[in-house]
């Protein structure tokens, strides 16, 4: 099946709504809701491509956003790989320049939204912070390489409201707890060649330990880990 590339945004004003479109009637899978984005055109940049996408349908100037994950779906017309980012700094007042409804959302109204199929997994996790600063939350668990693989076969998970995350040293522990992971957890530094290669070669949300947070996400980062070492 044919690949499409997509960048979307998930949009975040002051009082921490999260922005969704409608797909307008004509389209295909029309009267869904979606995060705003569209195709990566050959020979664009990702994030080049997010910023005009979003002039283009919404009129807007973004700065500085944030890689939150990377992810596919295959649908019966072809597979979709997205990628996703969170923009809090944006000039401009959303409107719907394609004829678009709009609508702002709480994360427990978007969890409700009959969104695209491609688009729900990225409500999970945004449940994930920007900085890890403990192993256990409501929201997710992180649990060593050790705890979820028993002799080579993936433990049960978590209940599926936690997000279950994977603590690993090196990028080789990463790749192989990606099967079982919702998100990869560095509890070493990477150089930054191997964890931009790292970023780009998974799907799941990416935490790196031992540098600055702008510097992560230059990188692919959704976050990093500031978790003390004696937590």
């Amino acid at each position: 099946m044919p690949l499409i590339h997509v960048a979307a945004a998930v949009l975040v004003d002051r009082r921490g709504r999260i922005l969704i479109a409608q797909r307008p009637a004509g389209k295909h899978l029309a009267g869904f809701w979606e995060f705003p984005g569209g195709k990566v055109e050959p020979g664009e940049s990702r994030t080049a491509a997010l910023a005009r996408e979003l002039k283009e349908e919404l009129g807007l100037a973004i700065e500085r956003p944030r890689p939150l994950l990377r992810l596919r779906h295959a649908y019966p017309h072809g597979e979709v790989l997205l990628d996703v980012w969170v923009a809090r700094r944006y000039r401009g007042e959303p409107r719907g320049l394609d004829g678009q409804a709009l609508r702002w959302c709480s994360l427990r109204e978007l969890r409700e939204a009959e969104l695209l199929p491609a688009d729900q997994p990225i409500v999970a996790a945004l449940r994930l912070p920007e900085r890890l600063r403990r192993a256990v939350s409501p929201f997710y668990e992180i649990l060593t390489c050790e705890e979820l693989y028993d002799a080579g076969r993936v433990q049960h998970r978590a209940p599926a409201k936690r997000l279950v995350g994977s603590l690993c040293r090196r990028s080789s522990e990463a790749l192989r707890s990606a099967a079982a992971a919702d998100f990869l957890v560095m509890s070493e530094p990477l150089q930054d060649d191997e964890l931009m290669a790292l970023c780009a070669g998974l799907d799941q949300p990416v935490f790196a330990r031992g540098i600055a947070i702008e510097r992560a996400w230059a990188l692919g980062a959704t976050g990093v880990n500031s978790i003390a070492e004696s937590a």
